[in-house]
């Protein structure tokens, strides 16, 4: 009897509703059997197709020279190259190959073609490398022209003086590393002595649902296991010394469970070390993720900074800086269950506003909470 599918696969969807009418039922159900192993492997197919095409472009970027960036280019402008990753390639772009290279070719586009997302996220992986925009024109052109209502507009347009060290993961053709970890350092530090008060602060939370999500932008973009962000106001100022006692009395879950004795400590740091941080958890991610790479990690990072500094909502990047640079910075871990205390996996922040009457904190842990 004729076959509803021919030998590519095609349905003769006659013929499927001529048996159905005759009530050849079990047909049906072995015929729909196999139409769905067809469809897995064609599935299957199409993600191995996918693979290899990113290993292709991963080739091409990391293949230093006019040719390779080139090719590169032509492929990701043509729509069968499908949904390559341009923040990946970016970032990619900026650790092999040639600044030089990479304004005359990708920057400098003679017509309209589908590569803007690539050049804004490229441009800022060079910023962040310390690449003077100015020095090449192409790169220049490209803050007057790019995408207006791009999200990466807010940001500077040179490296900040808070981003001079920043930390990059290292890519081959087979394989990268990187990351940095979050170990407490032991310069400036401020442990508060032991036993500890028990008893918690009458003081409450009034970080706004926005003011949340802008103090976490950092490792929720990296994708860490679990954050929480708390706002609190001070019934007086108090001095930055004043910071290491008052954390662990405050209502929590960060600190929920600290004993007397726990572990609790602390150190004073520079606020580029601070956005060093967030810009690493933010751009290389998490045990589970590999991060928004370093244009979109920038942004998030300077995001966290706005919360934690207590920016104004539509804050300019100027602003953020100032209210940063003005701000007093902790990092903090602790013993308590709400960290996992793995090595480099949790860290805490707390930020003193300028006026000492506002203190935020923001909790990290990058383990796997199931």
């Amino acid at each position: 009897m004729t076959d509803a599918m021919d030998g590519l696969g095609s349905l003769d969807r006659d013929h499927v509703e001529q048996r159905a009418a005759r009530g050849d039922t079990s047909y049906l159900r072995e015929l729909g059997a196999r139409l769905a192993d067809r469809r897995e492997a064609a599935a299957e197919q199409a993600r191995e197709y996918g693979r290899d095409l990113d290993h292709v472009v991963r080739v091409l970027a990391l293949t230093p020279g006019h040719d390779s960036l080139t090719h590169l280019l032509r492929l990701l402008d043509e729509e069968s190259a499908g949904p390559v990753h341009p923040r990946f390639v970016a970032s990619l772009l900026a650790e092999h190959q040639d600044p030089a290279d990479v304004a005359a070719i990708v920057f400098d586009r003679p017509r309209a073609d589908r590569l803007d997302e690539l050049r804004a996220c490229l441009f800022h992986e060079l910023v962040l490398r310390g690449v003077g925009i100015d020095a090449f024109r192409p790169l220049r052109t490209w803050t007057i022209v790019r995408p207006g209502r791009h999200a990466l507009t807010w940001l500077p347009a040179e490296r900040r003086a808070m981003e001079a060290v920043v930390d990059f993961p290292s890519r081959s053709l087979r394989g990268s590393a990187g990351g940095s970890g979050s170990v407490l350092p032991t310069e400036g530090r401020m442990d508060p002595p032991t036993p500890r008060a028990t008893d918690r602060c009458d003081l409450q939370d009034v970080a706004t649902k926005d003011v949340y999500e802008s103090i976490v932008a950092a490792p929720e973009a990296g994708e860490w296991g679990d954050q929480g962000a708390w706002v609190f106001r001070l019934d007086e100022a108090i001095a930055p010394e004043q910071v290491p006692a008052l954390l662990p009395t405050l209502p929590m879950p960060c600190v929920d469970g600290l004993g007397p004795t726990g572990r609790f400590e602390i150190a004073i740091r520079p606020v580029d070390e601070i956005w060093r941080l967030l810009f690493a958890t933010a751009s290389m991610g998490g045990m589970y993720g590999t991060g928004v790479q370093g244009a979109y990690g920038r942004l998030w990072a300077w995001q966290s900074l706005a919360g934690l500094s207590g920016a104004t909502a539509g804050a300019s990047a100027e602003e953020v800086e100032r209210h940063a640079s003005q701000s007093t910075w902790f990092q903090f871990e602790a013993d308590a269950e709400w960290f996992h205390n793995d090595c480099g996996s949790d860290y805490g922040i707390a930020t003193l506003s300028p006026d000492r009457r506002r203190l935020a904190v923001l909790a990290a842990t990058d383990t796997d909470t199931d």
